[in-house]
């Protein structure tokens, strides 16, 4: 892949994305988010890739915020286009994917940088990590998915907190309110995510595909969760990966799972 922002690495059924720009903290802009965007869809379509783990280069940021420069002088009607196409071209289709994605917290993650990380599936933190919203001390609220994910993930009142106090959360109270999975030292960080890539790997990539798709159509208010689950659950019956997992229970081997 050519990609100007960022550095892709495969080890069998897992990538590893670094958003690399450490210089500007990995701040996110249309640049980055044009290319992330495009490198997460390659990655959802590659049948080998069944795990990727997203991080930022260095010690110091996952993603640290957007890049204000670019906005500082938009009027009503840009700033409602950059929320639109920065939640379509990369936060929604991250959440979306039926490629488990890992966010690697690596240091800083602010504004659209904490975005992306709740748009990913899990999150593991150093524990130099730091989390937060800080969109009001900007005049603005966080436009890339903020107000609707963190409420889902962590509650509203400890949302609201965030957001309105503009504060940062530190790894060990993010790992108490259930915003990141893990905290580890920083020098096991990608380890930790690498351990748990290769326990997904070993199951079925259609059948987590499938529980993505149920998992987030219960958090979306057109659709109807349970009648989701009811569909795909049967859906799953018709797949190839089925038939593996169930021939392997019975036959009392370990199962080799293609996809579809």
């Amino acid at each position: 892949m050519d990609m100007n922002t960022l550095l892709v690495s495969r080890e069998g059924h897992i990538a590893t994305v670094t958003i690399n720009r450490p210089d500007k903290l990995n701040a996110l802009n249309k640049q980055v988010i044009a290319e992330l965007g495009a490198c997460m869809t390659q990655l959802d379509n590659d049948a080998e890739i069944r795990c990727v783990i997203l991080t930022g280069a260095g010690d110091k940021a996952f993603v640290a915020g957007a890049d204000i420069s670019e906005f500082a002088s938009f009027s009503v009607e840009e700033g409602k286009k950059l929320a639109a196409e920065g939640q379509q071209k990369l936060f929604d289709l991250v959440e979306q994917m039926s490629t488990p994605v890992i966010a690697a917290v690596n240091g800083f993650a602010l504004g659209g940088g904490l975005e992306l990380a709740v748009s990913c599936h899990l999150r593991v933190a150093s524990e130099n990590a730091k989390m937060g919203l800080p969109e009001v001390s900007l005049g603005v609220i966080p436009g890339y998915g903020g107000t609707q994910r963190l409420p889902r993930l962590i509650g509203k009142g400890r949302a609201m907190e965030l957001i309105a106090t503009a504060q940062m959360m530190n790894a060990s109270r993010a790992e108490e309110t259930g915003l990141v999975n893990y905290v580890v030292p920083q020098e096991g960080l990608l380890e930790k995510c690498q351990e748990i890539a290769n326990r997904i790997v070993r199951n079925s990539p259609t059948a987590i595909g499938f529980a993505i798709e149920a998992v987030n159509d219960g958090f979306d208010s057109d659709k109807n969760g349970f009648h989701s689950e009811i569909e795909l659950f049967g859906k799953a019956f018709g797949t190839s990966d089925f038939k593996e997992g169930t021939s392997a229970f019975l036959e009392k081997r370990k199962p080799s799972f293609k996809g579809e």
